[in-house]
């Protein structure tokens, strides 16, 4: 899953341990919360549990197992967009996942997000109305 390498790479980013994408701007939400570290670790461990119930073996010594005492915020608007970008590749990849997904009006996020009102984050590009 390129989610699990990107996040990872993330993680470096926020560490200090890499020169490249410091500047990658979805990063922005793991560096406006008030413990960064702890909140990228908190992401990762959630795509890990997913990856875990879908079959995937991936390695959970490369992350930090922590407690986040504070959500991280994401606007409904970038849930939507992010949901929406989501069945555009699912149409293509997965049609069998997409037809089952099209139609879904309640999108939940991973447990680490507290969804907060907004319109799509100002880093996205391509942004639908």
């Amino acid at each position: 899953m390129a989610l699990w390498r990107e996040s990872l790479l993330a993680k470096k980013v926020l560490e200090g341990k890499t020169r490249g994408y410091r500047n990658h701007p979805q990063l922005e939400r793991f560096k406006n919360h008030s413990e960064p570290l702890k909140a990228i670790n908190a992401y990762l461990f959630e795509v890990w549990r997913e990856a875990e119930r879908r079959g995937y073996r991936f390695d959970i010594r490369k992350i930090e197992v922590v407690e986040l005492k504070e959500k991280i915020p994401v606007t409904k608007g970038q849930l939507e967009y992010e949901f929406h970008h989501l069945l555009k590749k699912l149409q293509k990849r997965d049609p069998e996942r997409y037809e089952t997904l099209k139609s879904e009006k309640d999108i939940h996020a991973s447990p680490v997000f507290l969804i907060i009102e907004g319109k799509v984050e100002h880093w996205e590009k391509g942004v639908f109305p």
